[in-house]
């Protein structure tokens, strides 16, 4: 059964940086799509960045040049490196894995596990 942990969330002043990582402990995810989502009070789940099982990676407009998706399969975990981060990237942050995704785009297609979620408020 696969499970995926996030970790690394935290308050963070506008301007800072921050590093949200998702594990899958004994849990291969070299052959999966892995995406991360964010969802902000009272807005719906969006996709801000995927990574397929070759690299290929994927960014929302607003995530295009702050954000960073790497992957280590040695370590079964996915990483997003969030930089100049804003008021408006307030949001728990989930991350997901699935087979068929990150296709495309950075929508939800294709993801069959997901993560519980790590807050991550940006103060002004």
């Amino acid at each position: 059964q696969l499970r995926l942990v996030e970790s690394g969330g935290g308050l963070v002043q506008s301007g800072e940086s921050l590093r949200l990582s998702c594990e899958a402990p004994g849990y291969g995810l070299d052959f999966l799509g892995l995406g991360w989502f964010r969802q902000a009070p009272g807005k719906e789940r969006e996709g801000v960045s995927c990574i397929t099982s070759g690299g290929t990676t994927k960014y929302v407009d607003s995530a295009k040049g702050r954000f960073a998706i790497s992957r280590d399969n040695d370590k079964d975990t996915v990483y997003l490196q969030m930089n100049a981060l804003k008021p408006e990237d307030t949001a728990v942050y989930f991350c997901a894995a699935g087979i068929a995704a990150c296709e495309n785009s950075v929508s939800a297609t294709g993801y069959n596990h997901w993560g519980q979620g790590t807050q991550v408020p940006v103060s002004s």
